[in-house]
């Protein structure tokens, strides 16, 4: 859905129970032939304590490693701020298995203020990339440290 509002191609395997790194195996081999310059690898849906997903994970991060060498590679974490404090537990774990380097905080639109954003980023060192604020595209943004902390102390 979100490859067709946005208008960019989707490589994905419809098959049931697909492998996530043979998925990312073949989209990585599918981009270095089209040349492509961006390669998003979206793998929603995980909870942090499922150990097999949080394993699969791990093994779709070797497998970027290995086959896209050489590339700029961002492993972002998809943070809802309404989690609270319970999200740094959720940064911390992805960080471990996914080699985060940042991470994208979404539902500030809501009455979520967004306050583990401070604990992510000074426990773990990981910075916010960007910020959501509603559903559509329009509504990510890049993170903005000055508006964000205007917005939380004004609030």
């Amino acid at each position: 859905v979100w490859g067709q509002r946005s208008g960019v191609e989707v490589i994905a395997n419809p098959g049931q129970n697909t492998d996530p790194a043979a998925v990312v195996f073949d989209a990585i081999a599918a981009a270095k032939a089209r040349e492509t310059e961006l390669l998003l690898v979206d793998t929603a849906g995980r909870l942090q304590n499922k150990k097999n997903l949080m394993d699969e994970l791990s093994k779709v991060r070797r497998i970027i490693d290995k086959k896209a060498e050489g590339a700029i590679v961002e492993s972002l974490l998809v943070l809802d701020a309404t989690l609270g404090q319970n999200g740094l537990r959720q940064a911390q774990v992805f960080s471990e298995a996914a080699q985060l380097s940042g991470v994208v905080l979404t539902k500030l639109d809501g009455t979520a203020k967004g306050g583990v954003a401070l604990a992510v980023v000074q426990q773990l060192g990981l910075p916010i990339r960007f910020i959501g604020a509603g559903e559509g595209i329009e509504d990510l943004r890049p993170f903005s440290g000055y508006e964000f902390v205007e917005a939380l102390l004004s609030g």
